[in-house]
């Protein structure tokens, strides 16, 4: 699919060598931004989530590998091999960038540290994205979404008050740390062009998941007390969380005393504003279980449309609990252009999220859909790195590609 216009990252060539999802999106998203991604997979297996279904699409291609590497090339590559080593040697002096999720310490067992690398490429920028990053005592255990949720406190902060932990419905943590990942690169990048260096970026998940926690770290840093888990309720504000109303249920944010005294004023209950304990944000967290009880029975008598329509009003943010699918629906969802339907390799048409990134003066675009395995093997090494037949077919026999 050609290009409009070169992308913002156009020119810049990154090996992709992650699998699952904190490296795959943090490579999709410089790949959405132009770069040319080159993802090195395992001959015969490839990236985990080619298998993670279902759903599949008709080519074989989960959904879960899809959601993370569109705009990317494949290419397989045996790294354990000396033939598949000599390879990625060369593919490092024709790249900017190598992004990596092996257990610390993996690659360098294998030759490809950053020093080593350097020696190939002095300007490279490498990024590592691990659980728990290259430094520490933690530094050599295996790292998951899940298992980082629980060590680093996200879980004792999220389900109902009276009920047990509870991990976030996506995985939070992974799609944290591919963005972290992602402005580190971008950041090397922008210093390469002055200083002429290249990087070594060091991405962790929980260090990605730990600094997420913000405000509420910051609580416990400040006042000592371990915060607790409130169920739809903000620990800061209220009220500010998920009411039951006739027929459904609303999220009600009423952020700041303004909005509350509006709200108020709209429903005909100036009392609660007037009412020394409701009157300003800190009462109404130190009152909490006093307003929130008035709060239920006031919201049950009347239905979601009504709620919706009188916070409108009294211009108060409210919205419905959307499921998935009419979230993705919503009108504000096709004017943002967030669904877009591309073709797959094999000729099926499928819908997919599209780029956050609204950049009207450069937009970004599909160029790539999510590659088969191996896809563009002998396209990379025969344009990029200029092998011939002969030289392809003799890495075939020794099992490199």
């Amino acid at each position: 699919m050609p290009e409009a216009q070169p992308g913002l990252l156009s020119g810049i060539r990154v090996l992709d060598l992650t699998r699952v999802l904190a490296g795959p999106y943090a490579t999709m998203v410089l790949g959405d931004l132009g770069a040319d991604i080159i993802k090195v997979e395992e001959p015969g297996k490839g990236d985990d989530t080619r298998q993670w279904g279902p759903p599949f699409a008709e080519n074989g291609l989960s959904a879960y590998f899809i959601s993370a590497n569109r705009n990317k090339r494949s290419l397989t590559l045996n790294l354990r091999s000396k033939p598949g080593q000599d390879v990625l040697r060369d593919l490092v002096g024709q790249s900017d960038v190598l992004v990596e999720n092996f257990r610390a310490g993996t690659l360098a067992r294998l030759g490809f540290g950053y020093e080593e690398l350097k020696k190939l490429k002095p300007d490279v920028i490498y990024c590592t994205i691990t659980g728990f990053g290259h430094t520490g005592p933690f530094k050599d255990r295996p790292g998951y979404d899940f298992i980082t949720q629980a060590l680093g406190g996200l879980m004792s902060i999220t389900g109902e008050e009276d009920g047990e932990p509870m991990r976030v419905g996506v995985a939070i943590v992974d799609l944290l740390a591919g963005q972290n990942a992602c402005n580190a690169i971008l950041g090397a990048l922008f210093a390469r062009e002055r200083q002429k260096t290249g990087q070594r970026i060091d991405i962790s998940l929980l260090d990605s998941q730990l600094a997420a926690l913000s405000y509420v770290a910051s609580a416990y840093l400040i006042a000592g007390a371990s915060p607790k888990r409130h169920g739809n309720a903000h620990p800061n504000i209220v009220p500010y969380q998920m009411f039951k109303v006739s027929g459904g249920f609303l999220a009600f944010s009423a952020g700041n005393d303004l909005q509350w005294s509006r709200f108020c004023k709209e429903i005909g209950r100036k009392d609660l504003v007037e009412d020394e304990r409701f009157a300003t944000n800190p009462q109404r967290v130190s009152n909490r279980s006093e307003l929130i009880p008035i709060l239920d029975k006031l919201f049950a008598t009347k239905p979601l449309e009504d709620w919706l329509k009188i916070c409108e009003a009294a211009a108060v943010p409210a919205a419905p609990i959307n499921d998935i699918a009419k979230a993705l629906k919503m009108p504000q969802v096709v004017a943002r252009d967030m669904i877009e339907e591309e073709v797959l390799p094999g000729g099926q048409k499928v819908r997919m999220l599209a780029s956050p990134l609204k950049i009207p003066t450069n937009p970004v675009q599909i160029r790539f859909p999510p590659p088969l395995l191996g896809q563009h093997t002998q396209e990379i090494l025969s344009e990029l790195l200029g092998y011939g037949d002969d030289k392809i077919k003799q890495l075939k026999h020794e099992a490199a590609i």
